[in-house]
């Protein structure tokens, strides 16, 4: 029985375990951790007996843990992380990971000393289009990747926003947060092990939260691959989406168009003109996960994949901050 817990809720993705452990009869939720009563009430109510600590540490010293689901406010991850690892449990994390450099650094540290796994759940890869363009690239439909152009307008329902949320010393800028599913996806696409990364935030809507940016665009370098990425929290509230986030593939041989929010994927090639691809069905976003620790196996998103995306996209904050000077990674 894989035992589970939860150290921080601070997220609606702390439905990732949830879901998880209700899917499967080969996983228990056994505890969680959270120090803030509200969000207790609005992401751990219904868990029943299961004990709630206020702090990772005083769940891991009453417990012993198989997995831990990391998705509290985003400054504090990475001390949950770590406690986590040296109390030797695997990590499945919601994005962020960590909100600093020297965070990353001593994450990996202990990753590599511990022999545990740290994955970061970048649910785009299991998207339906996402499963049907890598299906596409992978047969040579659009022949050689050259160019990705992402765009990620997340609506910011500011009133619903606690305030750990608008503060950058909490949250950790919004190039190490939206961006970093997208630039996992073009490092896996692309396989690229080095490259460069340079970006530039703002705060469009400044007298409504002066101490946030609230978009980025990012220019990514990866191998032969090169990557637009912006992303905001600038999407409309009157839209029917919380998001239009769509990723546009550009090959030597054709195009392909992810739209995630309305599950599309139009192709065109030099052959054949525009149409729509038939789409696989997704898959629940921590099942990859949790099917590997229950096999022994290394999840599909590897601890060295899940940490070189996080530093890219902390690489491109650094960027921002310093005027958009380019960082090698």
């Amino acid at each position: 029985m894989i035992r589970v817990a939860i150290l921080g809720a601070a997220h609606p993705h702390v439905a990732y375990a949830l879901d998880e452990v209700a899917a499967r009869p080969d996983c228990t939720l056994i505890a969680a951790a959270e120090s803030d009563p509200a969000m207790r009430a609005q992401y751990l109510r219904g868990l029943g007996d299961t004990p709630v600590y206020d702090e990772p540490a005083e769940l891991l010293h009453a417990h012993e843990v198989d997995v831990a689901l990391v998705a509290g406010v985003y400054s504090r991850r990475a001390d949950a992380v770590s406690a986590a690892l040296s109390a030797g449990a695997h990590v499945i994390a919601d994005k962020p990971l960590c909100t600093t450099l020297t965070d990353l650094d001593r994450i990996e540290r202990l990753a590599s000393e511990t022999g545990r796994h740290v994955s970061v759940v970048f649910e785009k890869r299991f998207y339906p289009a996402t499963l049907a363009a890598r299906s596409l690239l992978a047969d040579g439909v659009l022949g050689q990747l050259a160019l990705v152009a992402s765009t990620g307008p997340h609506k910011l329902n500011l009133p619903s926003r606690p305030d750990w949320f608008l503060r950058r010393e909490t949250y950790g800028g919004i190039a190490g947060d939206l961006p970093v599913h997208d630039i996992d996806l073009v490092l896996a696409l692309s396989g690229a092990a080095h490259g460069t990364v340079s970006a530039f935030t703002g705060n469009a809507r400044h007298a409504e939260h002066p101490h946030f940016d609230d978009h980025v665009a990012v220019l990514l370098s990866a191998g032969d691959v090169t990557a637009t990425i912006d992303a905001s929290w600038l999407g409309p509230q009157a839209a029917a989406v919380h998001g239009h986030y769509r990723m546009r593939l550009t090959g030597s041989a054709g195009t392909a168009e992810l739209d995630w929010a309305y599950d599309t994927l139009s192709v065109e090639t030099h052959e054949r003109p525009r149409h729509q691809v038939a789409l696989p069905r997704g898959r629940r976003p921590a099942a990859y996960f949790f099917d590997a620790i229950a096999a022994g196996a290394e999840p599909e998103i590897t601890t060295a994949q899940s940490l070189l995306a996080t530093r890219v996209a902390l690489l491109a904050q650094d960027s921002a901050d310093h005027g958009g000077a380019q960082r090698a990674w």
